[in-house]
C-alpha cells in the first residue's frame, strides 16, 4: 500500500496566503473607494518568499524527493512535527507576501498571517489524529 503524499509546503503556503490575501483584500475594499482593486493578488508566487527561505526550499529541491513521502508515517509525534514545519514555512511565506504591501496595510496582513499560523498550531494535534483515524 503506498502512502499519499502529504501535503507539501507549497499547498499550505499557497491556503495561508490565500486567507491572508483574501482577509487583506476585504479589509482593504472597506477602507478605500470601491473603484480600486485590492492590493494583494490570490496568487502566492515565488517572490513573495524571502531570500534565506528560498535559498533553503532550493537546497531541499535539489535533494529530490524526500524518502518520508514514500514510507509509513513513523508515529504521531513525526506527523505532528512535520505539520509544525509546514505551519511554519507557510507562516514565512505569508510574512514575506505582507512585506511586499503597503505599509499601511502589512500590519494587518501580519496580524492576520500570525492568527492564522496560531489558529492552525493549536489545531494540529487533532489534525494528526483525525489523519491517523
Amino acid at each position: 500500500m503506498t502512502n499519499p503524499r502529504p501535503l507539501s509546503l507549497r499547498v499550505l503556503a499557497c491556503a495561508l496566503f490565500g486567507a491572508v490575501a483574501a482577509a487583506v483584500g476585504t479589509s482593504a475594499q472597506a477602507q478605500t473607494a470601491p473603484a480600486m482593486a485590492p492590493a494583494v493578488s490570490a496568487t502566492s508566487t515565488d517572490a513573495n518568499v524571502p531570500s534565506a527561505t528560498a535559498q533553503k526550499q532550493a537546497r531541499e529541491i535539489a535533494q529530490g524527493d524526500p524518502a518520508r513521502w514514500f514510507r509509513q508515517d513513523p508515529g504521531a509525534a513525526a506527523s505532528l512535527r512535520r505539520l509544525q514545519k509546514e505551519m511554519g514555512a507557510a507562516l514565512q511565506e505569508a510574512q514575506g507576501a505582507c512585506h511586499q504591501l503597503p505599509a499601511a496595510q502589512r500590519t494587518a496582513c501580519m496580524n492576520d498571517a500570525r492568527a492564522t499560523y496560531k489558529k492552525d498550531m493549536a489545531g494540529a494535534q487533532a489534525q494528526v489524529m483525525a489523519e491517523r483515524r
